[in-house]
Parts: structure tokens; C-alpha cells; sequence
């Protein structure tokens, strides 16, 4: 079976579905829709917005206005700048070389793959864990689930001991790398188990049936019907990745070559404490990337958020 044919059967028992949860659906959908609870999330929107758009604000207005007025003065007196991003891009200072863009590099390079390395093992784990019954599966899945308590701080050190124990392993990405993919796997592993577990039987079934391996099984039917979980994820461990501080600090070894974006921002914090507009145009940057990623995935990301919250 394809994973064409896996989503049209799907498709047609999708219906069934929707006429047995009918009006108990209808009836929560028009709960969560209505004037007030529109006027709420709206509310909620603006006040999470205004601060952001203050950021913004302040990181083109000219140093004397940031110093001497607040940001929402802007529009009586509306003066602007991008000298403060070509700062913060491009001129070098405090031991760096090249501004802020060489950072924004290592963090790119950093986090393509620490989302994507636990993405393909915790999504070959959780097939396995979910259609690939063997003796002590499910005290695995457990200790993979127990493992999501344990505070990344505790495993710092140990991890520091053994990368530091490998011959030209500090000062590159690779550290980093493994230490983002182990702090992940539990939890991706959780995520994609609850969705990969709740998907039709019959489906798997008629493949094995015409002769397909769980290899292809897992290529060419679960892959595509759990994009939206495996996108959901992605969002997830990219701005975590993204935003990290402390294990970037811990395992590249304080070295400019690899240092994230945030190692930047906190050397400008210190240096530039004064400049609030050099600041804010730092940290605008900074989220950018992010704001792209999590809205060229948004319509993924709902249906994977809800994965495995419901049956039927």
C-alpha cells in the first residue's frame, strides 16, 4: 500500500468519524468561536504583540530619541535609522569579528541539524516502539518517558568529561550537536509515538499483506501521515535549539568559530548596555529566523500539537 492509497483510506473514514462525534464537535467548536472568546484571544494577541513592536520600534530610532524619549513617542516625532543594524551586523567589536552575522551563521549551522538528527531517531523509535511488537517495548517506552523529568543541568557535566576526553572534539559543532540530540530524544520520541501509534492498523496490515517492509512502511506511508507531528516537533526543537544559551556555552568551549547567535547577544548585553537601540536591533534579528520557521510550518502546526489527545 502507498501512502496514496493510505491517505484516500483515511479519507473515507473520516466521515464515520465525524457523524459519530457530530454534535458534542459542533457544540465545543461554537463554545471556542464565539464574540467573546474572539474578543479574548485578541486581546491577548495585542498585549503579547505591543512589546515586540516597541522592539522593533527602538531598534531604528537614532540613539539621542532612545536615550532621551520612549519608543511610543515615535509617532509624534517619527525619525528613523538602519545604521543601528549595520552596528549590530557588521561592526566588529569585543572580540569579535564581523558583527553579529558570523553568529547568526553558527546558529543556523548549529540547529539545522540537532533538530533534524532527533527528528529521524525518535521517528524510526516510535514506529518501532508503536508497530513493532518485541519483547519489552513498553518498558522501554516508559523509561523513555521517565527520562523527560530529568534536568538537562545534571547531565552537563558528565557529557563535558566525555566530549573533553575525545581527541578535536572541543571546538566544533559536533559536541553540540550530540548534546542537543540527547536532550531532545526523549521527548520527540514521546510525541511521535502518542501520533505514529493512532494511525490504522488496516493500513498497516494491507502492506505487510502486499509484501512491503517495515523500512517501507515507514518511508512511504507513516512518514507522510505524521508530517504534521514531525513538523510540530520541528517548530519545537528549532526555537529551542535557537534560543539556547547554556549548553552552547558549556560544549564549544567559549570559541568564537562556533558560538551561537545568543553568545552574541549577551556579549552586546554587557558591551552595549548603554545602547539600547544597538540592543533591541540585535535582538530583532535574532528572532527573525525563528518568526520564518514557525510561520512556514504554522498549518502544521496545530494538528501535531493535538497528536495523540484524542481516539476515534
Amino acid at each position: 500500500m502507498t501512502s496514496a492509497e493510505a491517505v484516500e483510506y483515511l479519507a473515507t473514514e473520516k466521515p464515520a468519524t465525524a457523524e459519530r462525534r457530530g454534535p458534542v464537535s459542533r457544540n465545543r467548536r461554537g463554545r471556542f468561536s464565539g464574540p467573546l472568546a474572539t474578543m479574548f484571544v485578541l486581546a491577548v494577541a495585542i498585549f503579547w504583540t505591543i512589546p515586540t513592536f516597541g522592539l522593533l520600534i527602538t531598534s531604528i530610532r537614532p540613539q539621542g530619541d532612545v536615550a532621551n524619549t520612549g519608543w511610543w513617542t515615535f509617532f509624534e516625532h517619527p525619525s528613523f535609522t538602519l545604521s543601528n543594524y549595520n552596528t549590530v551586523l557588521f561592526v566588529s567589536g569585543f572580540g569579535a569579528e564581523g558583527g553579529l552575522m558570523p553568529y547568526v551563521v553558527n546558529s543556523l549551522v548549529i540547529c539545522i541539524p540537532a533538530t533534524i538528527f532527533p527528528l529521524v531517531i525518535a521517528s524510526m523509535a516510535a514506529y518501532c516502539l508503536s508497530w513493532v511488537r518485541f519483547r519489552g517495548s513498553d518498558t522501554i517506552f516508559f523509561i523513555v518517558f521517565a527520562l523527560q523529568v530529568v534536568p538537562i543541568q545534571m547531565a552537563l557535566v558528565p557529557l563535558l568529561k566525555i566530549f573533553t576526553s575525545i581527541p578535536g572534539a572541543g571546538g566544533t559543532y559536533v559536541p553540540v550537536w550530540i548534546a542537543h540530540t540527547i536532550f531532545a530524544l526523549p521527548l520527540a520520541t514521546f510525541l511521535l509515538h502518542n501520533f505514529i501509534n493512532q494511525l490504522p492498523g488496516e493500513v498497516m496490515e494491507a502492506a505487510l499483506v502486499d509484501g512491503a517492509t517495515h523500512f517501507r512502511i515507514f518511508r512511504s506511508i507513516v512518514l507522510p501521515l505524521a508530517a504534521p507531528a514531525l513538523a510540530s516537533f520541528a517548530i519545537f526543537q528549532f526555537l529551542w535549539v535557537w534560543n539556547d544559551l547554556l549548553v552552547a556555552l558549556t560544549f564549544t568551549g567559549g570559541s568564537d568559530e562556533v558560538a551561537p547567535v545568543t553568545q552574541r547577544l549577551a556579549q552586546l548585553s554587557g558591551g552595549f548596555g548603554s545602547h539600547w537601540e544597538v540592543t533591541t536591533a540585535g535582538a530583532f534579528v535574532s528572532i527573525v529566523i525563528p518568526v520564518v520557521v514557525f510561520f512556514s510550518l504554522q498549518r502544521y502546526f496545530v494538528r501535531g500539537l493535538l497528536a495523540g489527545s484524542v481516539k476515534g
